[in-house]
């Protein structure tokens, strides 16, 4: 929720803007001091127009990416406000775990960013789900905090239950790939009071971060299944290491 602007100077000075990185002040409350934008990894050009995996220099345009020639995806595109490193770990930290929910909108501008401008109305919007217990502990889901900014930007439709996790599912840091298909073997579904709203739609998915890739992958099966025509990824931090280097 965003103040009236009358309001704003009087929020200022009760709470002075700081970088909610490293403490710094700021002349409002609206992002990170200028060496915090400068520490996080924002993907660029050359990339993988099936997944966005930067590519090096040189590369010609419309290259496909070695994992994707390899094992074809079934998403129809990933958008990633940035790479995982040290800052964008400390941001979803504290937002996730740190409860500090007024992030959701810096990291969602920066997922914005690298969204195609044709997401817009006419798609929808799903969060990743949690488990119930999950998001009873925690008080709140993530992924659809940034959801519910993403549909508000461009004008699409929130479908925040789209998809149920039935079943608690273990870290999957560390499991091998066919643990990791094993451990979510049945633990997300349509939401089936969605059904109509998600057959022959137009889907990004949404998630803070994106790993190996293996939950998301579980509710692309499952939107597909139900009939999606397009399911695309946006998340505000993916996990790859190897192209850090390229940004």
């Amino acid at each position: 929720m965003q103040l009236h602007p009358l309001l704003v100077p009087v929020a200022d000075l009760l709470f002075p803007p700081r970088c909610p990185l490293c403490g710094e002040g700021l002349a409002a409350q609206s992002g990170l001091c200028a060496a915090c934008w400068s520490e996080l990894a924002i993907p660029g050009e050359p990339s993988c127009p099936t997944c966005q995996r930067p590519l090096g220099d040189g590369m010609a345009a419309g290259t496909v990416c070695a994992p994707c020639l390899a094992d074809p995806p079934r998403h129809d595109g990933i958008a990633a406000g940035t790479l995982y490193n040290d800052a964008s770990r400390k941001l979803i930290l504290a937002l996730k775990h740190g409860h500090r929910i007024a992030l959701a909108p810096l990291l969602a501008r920066l997922m914005l960013a690298q969204l195609p401008e044709e997401i817009g109305p006419g798609w929808a919007v799903v969060p990743v789900p949690l488990h119930r217990w999950r998001l009873w502990r925690r008080g709140f889901n993530q992924a659809a905090l940034l959801a519910v900014e993403l549909a508000r930007a461009r004008g699409a439709e929130l479908l925040v239950d789209g998809l149920v996790r039935r079943k608690q599912t273990p870290t999957l840091g560390g499991l091998g790939k066919a643990a990791r298909a094993r451990a979510l073997s049945g633990a997300i579904a349509l939401n089936p009071r969605r059904e109509a709203a998600i057959r022959g739609a137009r889907i990004v998915l949404v998630d803070d971060v994106l790993t190996s890739g293996a939950t998301t992958s579980a509710c692309v099966s499952a939107l597909k299944r139900g009939g999606a025509k397009q399911v695309r990824i946006a998340c505000f931090a993916r996990v790859l290491d190897e192209a850090l280097d390229l940004v």
